[in-house]
């Protein structure tokens, strides 16, 4: 079979079995880059000069549900991070309410089916670490009531309750207000994502939480030696838990030669007075430029694939998904290069002997069920106790 063959062949398997895809950061790049004017970026035409992301590319790359983050910096702190959560959350709402024939609110499992029965794009949030809800369970509960489906326990930095991958461990994991979290998620339906966090969070949490666990945007460790890639035992443990994680597509994460590169590149930022984490076209003609005189080791769809074939083999099929990080990351693979390109990471998984009913598995039934599996366990959760007003103790 040509390339192009199985090309056609993946994206009439998307046309049934469409892309659930765990985190896209377009909330927080329209904050970045027009303070939330969806006017100066109508993703209902070709934004492909300013983000990754727009409506004809999200067709064209066969995603019927989306997992929106509403994520915010993890050096805001406080009631700073909670209004501007609440912010992100207001801008999914007006995305939603712009674009209908496109986009619809979901909220449960049975809603994303019948989005995609609908042929529209199934809308959920994900909030991006539990700094977004100032060591409030309190404040969990309101952003579940306005759709947040999960949270990730933390960002880039170690918050009072959680170890992050990237940070000075405070916790050894989750403290006893951590653990609480978690429990209190279980039982409002949130799915407790463990994307960033250290791997010793990821145990504590799996060991605490009765309902599937997800990783939105994470890797294989054994794969590219990066903390924010799940190591194996980790990835064993998903199927007595019902989890899910979803391999990312950020080139520093999954291609070991990319990891000092970038790292050089986000230093190049911090010593311009930017943000390693900024993405507006100023950063941005700073990594040009940085790149103009040290090229990138660039990802493919390959190296993609090559996370995916691990994380198959060590986790079981039932238990992946794609988070691919779109318009949260300065760089992303070659023929992945936005929202576009699940066809050709589909085609690779294809080329590689990958089953129709094992891709199905992928893109759209594990992360479906995963949640619905969370909805059942919170029904049980709801019935046997009420709100816990636990708070964290200084």
């Amino acid at each position: 079979m040509s390339a192009a063959q199985r090309l056609g062949e993946a994206r009439e398997l998307l046309a049934e079995h469409p892309v659930v895809d765990g985190h896209n950061d377009l909330p927080w790049a329209l904050r970045e880059q027009v303070r939330y004017d969806l006017d100066r970026r109508d993703i209902a035409a070709d934004q492909s000069g300013h983000l990754h992301t727009d409506l004809p590319r999200l067709r064209a790359g066969g995603v019927g549900a989306q997992f929106w983050s509403v994520y915010v910096r993890s050096d805001y702190a406080g009631d700073e991070a909670v209004s501007a959560t609440l912010e992100q959350i207001d801008l999914v709402d007006q995305l939603i309410a712009r674009y209908p024939a496109d986009l619809v609110r979901a909220l449960t499992a049975d809603d994303m089916e019948v989005a995609r029965a609908e042929g529209r794009i199934a809308s959920l949030m994900g909030a991006e670490g539990g700094h977004s809800i100032n060591n409030s369970l309190a404040t969990l509960r309101a952003l579940h009531r306005l759709g947040v489906r999960y949270m990730t326990l933390t960002h880039n930095d170690t918050i009072d309750w959680a170890d992050s991958a990237t940070d000075e461990p405070r916790h050894g994991g989750l403290s006893g207000f951590g653990r609480e979290v978690v429990r209190e998620m279980n039982r409002v339906g949130m799915l407790v994502d463990l994307s960033h966090v250290a791997a010793t969070t990821m145990r504590d949490a799996l060991a605490v939480s009765t309902a599937p666990v997800i990783f939105s945007h994470s890797s294989a460790r054994a794969i590219c030696d990066h903390p924010r890639n799940i190591p194996d035992d980790v990835l064993a443990l998903l199927p007595a838990n019902g989890g899910v994680a979803m391999a990312t597509f950020v080139p520093k994460f999954i291609l070991p030669e990319a990891v000092a590169w970038t790292l050089a590149a986000d230093e190049n930022l911090r010593a311009h007075g930017f943000h390693h984490l900024d993405t507006t076209p100023e950063a941005m003609a700073l990594h040009r430029a940085f790149e103009t005189e040290r090229p990138r080791p660039v990802a493919t769809a390959a190296t993609v694939a090559d996370h995916l074939d691990h994380m198959r083999e060590v986790a079981g099929v039932d238990h992946i998904g794609i988070g691919g990080d779109y318009d949260g990351t300065a760089f992303t693979p070659a023929g992945l290069d936005d929202v576009a390109g699940y066809p050709n990471l589909i085609a690779e998984l294809l080329t590689r002997g990958w089953s129709r009913a094992d891709l199905a598995k992928l893109t759209w039934s594990n992360a479906v069920r995963a949640l619905r599996d969370a909805e059942a366990v919170a029904r049980e959760l709801t019935a046997a106790r009420g709100p816990s007003n636990t708070v964290l103790q200084p």
